[in-house]
């Protein structure tokens, strides 16, 4: 077997533009379960996009991206359906970035001989496949690109911001969640950008150049976020997993008030997620537990406790098809920090 072998069906990214979930979530509402649990969160999503005065932060961690969800982020974005992004450097660089770059993510098996799988240079997400060699290609274009900066500190943001006008010249797919947010000036954030494709790139370009480089200061993008949450004030906030993401949105919060500034707790919450609670984290608490700490309000909150690629592409069919988005401002919170 040779590379070839395993790297030759490609992940297709679902579109719910094509896709009509609304009847489907509407029946799932006199259900039962996970089933009610998700109507419920399909309807305060809706309700968000419905809100004049609220701003809608999306975040995400786990791999969602590279197993067939990509598209539905771009089109979130593309249609004014989020106002600010807050992820993992891996969902940001090594999936989305990756594939603007031209390279693909390829259906594949858990069931499978992981060294055979390492001689060969493929590295696996569960029962997804993508090759190590091309993964590299991006973290040296990550290298590329901070060679090209003012050496100093840089917020994610920033960085994430020069990956997206990189993109506008030299992307060989064109609707990437990087380019498109850049486009649309709806921010991205990687708080924990290193732990990604960008972290070997970016060590690359500081072993090259050890006295002037790019660093990432993620303190400054704590503030950067807060500082939108001070702007925006009625939030909301569709969170896909849990982890640094969804904690460092909640924080604004409290951050907020230590800047002297009382902002009200994110009003609406959703959360799709597999974490249990028996660990006393669930990937960064239940919503409800985050309400005791004076970050998420418990009137609009919903849990969903299901695998994000099954339940993710209905609920947001449903709010495109509602079509509540039409009628929102765009809020251009990218163009805070010129």
């Amino acid at each position: 077997m040779n590379k070839k072998n395993y790297l030759n069906k490609e992940v297709k990214h679902i579109d719910i533009k094509a896709i009509n979930s609304v009847d489907i979530i509407n029946a799932m509402k006199n259900m039962s379960f996970s089933a009610r649990d998700l109507a419920v969160a399909s309807d305060i999503y809706d309700r968000m996009l419905k809100d004049k005065d609220c701003a809608i932060i999306l975040t995400i961690a786990g791999s969602t991206s590279a197993a067939g969800c990509m598209q539905i982020y771009v089109d979130l974005v593309a249609n004014n359906m989020v106002d600010a992004v807050v992820a993992t450097g891996a969902t940001i660089v090594d999936m989305d970035f990756f594939e603007a770059l031209g390279f693909k993510h390829y259906q594949g098996t858990s069931s499978i001989d992981d060294r055979e799988l390492r001689r060969l240079y493929i590295d696996r997400i569960y029962d997804t496949f993508i090759d190590e060699e091309e993964l590299q290609t991006c973290d040296k274009t990550i290298t590329a690109i901070a060679e090209e900066l003012e050496p100093r500190p840089y917020s994610s943001r920033e960085f994430i911001k020069a990956m997206g006008q990189f993109l506008t010249t030299h992307a060989k797919k064109k609707e990437s969640l990087v380019q498109v947010a850049y486009e649309h000036n709806v921010p991205i954030f990687c708080p924990a950008f290193s732990d990604s494709s960008a972290g070997f790139g970016l060590v690359l370009h500081q072993h090259n150049n050890p006295e002037r480089h790019v660093s990432i200061d993620s303190v400054k993008d704590f503030l950067e976020l807060t500082l939108i949450k001070m702007n925006a004030e009625t939030t909301g906030l569709l969170m896909i997993g849990g982890g640094v993401p969804k904690n460092f949105i909640q924080d604004t919060v409290i951050c907020a008030e230590i800047l002297g500034k009382d902002v009200p707790m994110h009003k609406y919450a959703v959360q799709i997620t597999v974490a249990d609670v028996r660990d006393g984290a669930c990937s960064s608490s239940t919503l409800k537990e985050a309400s005791s700490w004076g970050k998420v309000d418990t009137v609009f909150e919903q849990m969903v406790y299901a695998e994000a690629t099954s339940a993710l592409p209905l609920l947001a069919s449903y709010a495109y098809h509602q079509g509540n988005w039409k009628t929102r401002k765009e809020r251009n919170f990218a163009t805070l920090f010129k």
